[in-house]
């Protein structure tokens, strides 16, 4: 395959949250997540998660998705964030907790869901001597 035949992705531009009503997804992605708001268009709004934009938009015709896959978040302190969505009411799933050991740092991970169902993990990878 020459270079030229190559698609070459390079990373994931956008992905998109089905959401059942927009204004209160908005209201969660920017006040409890603290995401950076970009715009908003009929049906859209969009967010900025450090290179990767966030879609939340409606269902849109028969078979369309009405939950999102997985995401997860880093957050440099898990037991902090973990904290502050608890205060601003938002749902948790589970307690931070260790899910591995690595050779070079610890990986946490915790749960929550938000306005619309959708589950969201929180991971942070803590640095080891």
């Amino acid at each position: 395959m020459s270079i030229q035949e190559r698609i070459q992705i390079s990373q994931i531009g956008q992905v998109a949250i089905p959401v059942q009503e927009l204004d209160r997804a908005i209201a969660f992605y920017r006040d409890a997540l603290e995401l950076p708001f970009l715009f908003q268009v009929p049906n859209l709004a969009f967010f900025q998660c450090g290179e990767v934009r966030i879609m939340l938009s409606p269902p849109e015709g028969l078979g369309a998705p009405t939950k999102a896959s997985v995401l997860y978040y880093k957050v440099a302190d898990l037991q902090s964030a973990f904290k502050t969505l608890r205060q601003r009411g938002v749902k948790l799933i589970d307690e931070p907790h260790l899910l591995a050991k690595m050779e070079d740092h610890d990986l946490w991970m915790a749960f929550v869901e938000d306005t619309e169902g959708n589950l969201l993990g929180l991971m942070s990878e803590v640095r080891t001597p």
